[in-house]
């Protein structure tokens, strides 16, 4: 069964990759169950393996971490939830592609409790929502705004890092850099939607669509 662990206060970044790197390994080792940790970080922003510099346009403005898993710059910060996972793809199946797919679906998932449709888009990482709301982009392009960004890396066939949903991070934030790499369209939240979600609703959400996923049955 997967133990789920939800921390109150955000997490220094530096502490939450040793803590889930030591976590992968004990469960390669088969000393530990598989893992979902549910944290907030201080406001910083991330550099995954894909990562420009040409892309961080503020370098100054928050701490950056490098870092192994998948995909380019990306912000963590307060109203943020962040999801790590530590899941063992050795029993799950070996196939990245059917993971990262898999997680794609449960954002998706998630987000359909509160009646926002969520789509993935060849070429752009992560869960967007349309947004006819605001002008097209200048090529006619409807407009797209992102509310989840999903990472991940593989040690053993165990995975760290995972995702983030904006429930109500200061958007004002991901300016500093060029979220992913894509230019053009914006970031959004539940908030920005206009949902009144709690952190606790949005918790509930993912664990009930965990589930509905993954097929697990999970302990607290």
């Amino acid at each position: 069964m997967v133990e789920w662990i939800i921390s109150d206060s955000p997490v220094a970044y530096a502490e939450a990759v040793a803590w889930m790197e030591a976590r992968a390994d004990a469960i390669a080792r088969g000393e530990a169950p598989e893992a979902i940790w549910l944290l907030e970080h201080p406001p910083l922003y991330t550099a995954g393996t894909s990562a420009k510099l040409s892309d961080l346009k503020d370098p100054d403005r928050f701490p950056i971490f490098e870092t192994r898993r998948g995909g380019q710059y990306t912000y963590h910060g307060p109203g943020q939830r962040v999801v790590y996972v530590m899941l063992d793809l050795n029993t799950r199946g070996r196939d990245v592609r059917a993971f990262v797919a898999a997680l794609e679906a449960w954002v998706i998932t998630t987000l359909a409790s509160f009646n926002v449709t969520g789509e993935v888009r060849a070429g752009r990482v992560g869960v967007w929502v349309a947004r006819p709301d605001k002008p097209p982009l200048p090529d006619g392009t409807p407009r797209e705004d992102k509310i989840a960004a999903i990472g991940v890396r593989l040690r053993r066939w165990i995975s760290f890092h995972g995702l983030s949903i904006n429930l109500d991070p200061d958007l004002s934030h991901f300016d500093g850099i060029v979220p992913c790499g894509i230019t053009g369209h914006g970031v959004t939240s539940l908030i920005d939607l206009g949902l009144p979600v709690t952190m606790d609703d949005l918790d509930v959400a993912l664990r009930g669509a965990f589930d509905a996923v993954f097929g697990e049955e999970r302990e607290s």
